[in-house]
């Protein structure tokens, strides 16, 4: 069948190809920054089936749920956008419940329980989901402190499941307090394998996420949360298709039906130990390719709780054979790419997310790249003297994609090196960096490099993963 009959698009689909965007061969592992994975078969299929009718959401919900819980055996099943916004929607849910009055107050959270506890040791940049939602996070250290920060503020105990190797009081302990004190507790697993029984719902938690887009294989955009029949309703009404603080977070019937099937597929379809049996050989092939290679070494590395999938750590002596800098720089540039991990000391594959013939054309390449012969670095000149002095208030304007923002910067400089402190609207931080001639490097709240003349300077800041600012500073000539 076609996904419409009625209306044609009349125009050949768009491609990577057509939009001069390359494609790469990973060898890397489901990083959402490399767009996940790629969807199992019967999850495609799903998809364009889904399409070929209209249903009502919150009746496909409401299947969906119980068909997870038939196959997961947690109580009941939600599919969401990602495993972020599992955590909005259950912070959430946590927070309002399924009051209609409390829902369309958030992110105001006044008169409602809004502090959300997790482990300091443990936090990650998905704190932006809980804010959202209007949680407050509230971060402890010892079993000690999670029971001195509970009261009745407190509406979760939110847990990182895939960082659980790093855990210094536990999942176990965090949950069994939690329900101690009568406060539900959810557990983030989105890169990790989907079990029967589910191990944290049977250690007591009320509920637990998954990306859709990792070990699933389904939609990229999509995630899966597991546990309490009434917590995940209720998280449900904080998204689309209702009007509350997640209504962008929307999950079209499409890629709902197609985790579905990942999920179906994952428990009941796939033969998990003739895949670990083809990533060990994806593997084996990769390391007869480079193993006589002089100084070269390999090891067979096993996850832990996240990622598990077994992993060829290729170190070798970067004196004898070309720095593995370069090596992945050539890997990831040339054509086809191959995206693999960088090592200080080589270079790290993960088997997951090969197809068929790739592993034949990693090793091809990972081998060709080996032998090239090293070019010598060319003799580092020696750093110029410092041509100015830095010494001083500085105030810093920095121009985003979108938008500005001023910083202002206390300098000490001793010969090149420069000490001092960052403030921006919302910190002050710790400044260091160096002065070759006039070219400066200041690294504060973030790293501003460029050139400085008497009292200015200006340059370029990498502000995060994507497009560099601009910036500019003046020295104040005030006290």
């Amino acid at each position: 069948m076609s996904p419409s009959t009625s209306t044609k698009g009349g125009i050949a689909p768009p491609t990577y190809a057509s939009l001069g965007v390359r494609p790469v061969i990973n060898a890397s592992g489901t990083y959402t920054v490399w767009s996940g994975s790629r969807m199992l078969d019967v999850a495609a299929a799903a998809m364009v089936e889904a399409t070929n009718g209209y249903v009502r959401i919150a009746e496909l919900m409401e299947a969906i749920g119980a068909r997870l819980a038939d196959v997961t055996g947690a109580e009941w099943g939600y599919i969401t956008t990602s495993c972020a916004a599992a955590i909005n929607q259950v912070v959430a849910a946590a927070m309002a419940g399924g009051d209609p009055e409390k829902i369309v107050r958030l992110p105001d959270t006044t008169g409602m329980r809004h502090e959300i506890i997790q482990e300091a040791c443990l936090r990650s940049g998905y704190e932006p989901c809980i804010r959202t939602a209007g949680g407050r996070v509230v971060t402890v250290e010892t079993e000690t402190d999670l029971r001195a920060a509970i009261s009745d503020r407190t509406a979760l105990i939110f847990i990182d499941g895939d960082g659980e190797a790093r855990s210094r009081i536990t999942p176990q302990r965090m949950i069994a307090v939690a329900r101690e004190y009568g406060i539900p507790s959810f557990v983030d697993a989105a890169a990790q394998r989907l079990e029967k029984p589910n191990r944290y719902l049977a250690m007591g938690a009320d509920a637990v996420a998954y990306s859709g887009g990792k070990c699933l294989r389904g939609p990229q955009a999509s995630g899966l949360m597991l546990g309490q029949r009434g917590l995940l309703r209720a998280a449900f009404l904080h998204a689309s298709p209702h009007g509350s603080q997640g209504r962008a977070m929307k999950v079209g019937k499409e890629e709902a039906m197609a985790l579905l099937a990942a999920v179906e597929a994952f428990l009941l379809g796939r033969d998990h130990e003739a895949e670990w049996r083809m990533w060990e050989g994806y593997l084996e092939t990769i390391r007869r390719a480079v193993a006589d290679l002089p100084t070269v070494r390999t090891e067979t590395i096993m996850p832990g709780v996240a990622n598990v999938t077994p992993n060829l750590a290729i170190t070798w002596d970067p004196q004898v054979l070309r720095p593995p800098s370069a090596v992945f720089a050539e890997l990831l540039d040339g054509e086809p790419r191959v995206l693999t991990s960088g090592r200080a000391d080589g270079l790290q594959i993960n088997p997951y997310m090969l197809e068929d013939g790739e592993a034949e054309i990693v090793a091809r390449r990972l081998r060709a790249a080996l032998e090239r012969p090293a070019v010598p670095p060319a003799p580092a000149a020696p750093p110029a003297p410092p041509s100015v002095d830095l010494g001083g208030e500085w105030r810093v304007e920095i121009c985003f994609v979108y938008g500005q923002a001023t910083h202002s910067l206390r300098i000490e400089q001793q010969g090149a090196d420069v000490t001092g402190s960052c403030r921006t609207q919302y910190d002050t931080c710790r400044l260091t960096g160096r002065v070759e001639g006039n070219r400066v490097v200041l690294r504060g709240r973030y790293e501003l490099v460029g050139t400085a003349a008497g009292d200015t300077m200006e340059g370029t800041a990498q502000v995060g993963q994507e497009w560099p600012a601009q910036w500019r500073a003046e020295r104040s000539r005030t006290a």
